[in-house]
């Protein structure tokens, strides 16, 4: 769920009147289902609606942020929020499958994390069920695994959130149990990092040093593997999700790339595409966590503790659930898809060049980085 403040205002549909549109549709449109995305201006919600209308369905968004795209006039845009339960309950008429992207990402306040990740959540899956919605697809994170000990994680791994967001997408995911056993059906899945066109968040700090001609430091040796995943591969997987048999995908998918090598080389891939020559520099991991630690108790640090303290490690799940069951088959490789990005971010530097912000839509404030920068 993206921050009002991040993005120019615009006018909105109100909850009512988005009820009122559903019922009014054509019987040319009666073919194709109606989707409601949560979150739906944010990064994932815009590339799922984008990959819902261009498969003929019906589209509601409801996201605190405006709907500000070329798809405007395509789709039911609400602006609302999930923890009000009468903006939910009035834009749920109607809809066959909601795919929940909305959340309060990890920079958020600790407040705003609990009540949006589990107030909002449960304000949709009870609503759902109310309205008998066919399915509820709950987008999850990897985060649930906490700092493992081994890999690959599959879904039958203990789940550990680690911080507010961790912890939250946790309880979560038992909250969609619940809904489960009253018969609801509720696949949910959980993706590593994913960029592609218009991802900033973290994954702008790399793309402004490689864009700037710096080198870029990374904690430890950089040898370690650490899958990431293409946005249009997720939206692949939310799509099988939304119609394959409910008996079928009524469960857990961990969703990633196929092919990644070690972070140290997948980020030279961006390094390399920038064209000035520059090179990934390991530093020594044990003093810039106790440095990154410290900076993040004084609100300095550009990174949240899962990041900084899982970013020397291997990181990486099995898709063999997703591809047995849902015939996942990834199209992009993690250096596919940091580059893709990274030629969208050239493209539009100047749009975003003096924001910042949270959500995965702005880059996030380079803290002390900044001040970094100068020494590569």
């Amino acid at each position: 769920m993206t921050n009002a403040s991040e993005r120019p205002a615009s006018a909105a549909t109100s909850p009512v009147d988005a009820a009122s549109n559903l019922a009014t549709d054509t019987e040319s449109d009666r073919e194709a289902r109606t989707f409601l995305v949560t979150g739906g201006a944010g990064f994932l919600g815009i590339n799922m609606v984008r990959h819902l209308l261009a498969n003929g369905q019906r589209v509601v968004s409801l996201d605190i942020a405006d709907f500000d795209y070329p798809e405007r006039g395509d789709v039911t845009a609400v602006r609302g929020d999930i923890r009000d339960r009468v903006t939910v309950d009035a834009v749920m008429h109607g809809i066959d499958v909601v795919i929940h992207t909305a959340a309060a990402l990890p920079l958020y306040d600790p407040e705003d994390i609990y009540s949006t990740d589990l107030d909002g959540l449960r304000n949709c899956l009870d609503s759902a069920y109310e309205h008998g919605v066919d399915r509820f697809i709950h987008v999850s994170s990897t985060a649930v695994y906490g700092v493992p000990d081994h890999h690959p994680l599959h879904e039958t791994d203990e789940l550990v959130g680690v911080g507010p967001y961790g912890e939250c997408k946790v309880i979560a995911e038992l909250m969609c149990t619940e809904y489960r056993t009253k018969g609801l059906c509720v696949p949910v899945v959980r993706p590593k990092s994913f960029v592609g066109p218009e991802r900033l968040g973290v994954f702008a700090l790399l793309y402004d040093w490689a864009f700037d001609g710096h080198n870029f430091p990374v904690l430890g040796s950089g040898d370690n593997r650490y899958q990431l995943l293409d946005v249009e591969d997720l939206c692949d997987a939310l799509w099988s999700l939304s119609t394959l048999p409910k008996a079928d995908v009524d469960d857990v998918f961990n969703i990633g790339a196929k092919e990644y090598t070690t972070l140290r080389a997948d980020y030279q891939a961006v390094l390399d595409a920038a064209g000035h020559g520059k090179q990934i520099v390991p530093i020594p991991a044990l003093p810039a966590l106790i440095t990154l630690r410290l900076l993040d108790r004084v609100g300095w640090s550009p990174l949240y503790r899962w990041v900084y303290e899982t970013v020397t490690k291997d990181s990486f799940v099995s898709i063999e659930k997703a591809e047995r069951v849902l015939g996942y088959a990834p199209r992009f490789s993690n250096q596919d898809a940091l580059v893709r990005n990274y030629d969208w971010y050239v493209a539009h530097r100047a749009d975003f060049e003096k924001a910042s912000g949270v959500s995965h839509r702005v880059p996030w404030k380079q803290g002390a980085l900044r001040l970094a920068k100068v020494f590569f």
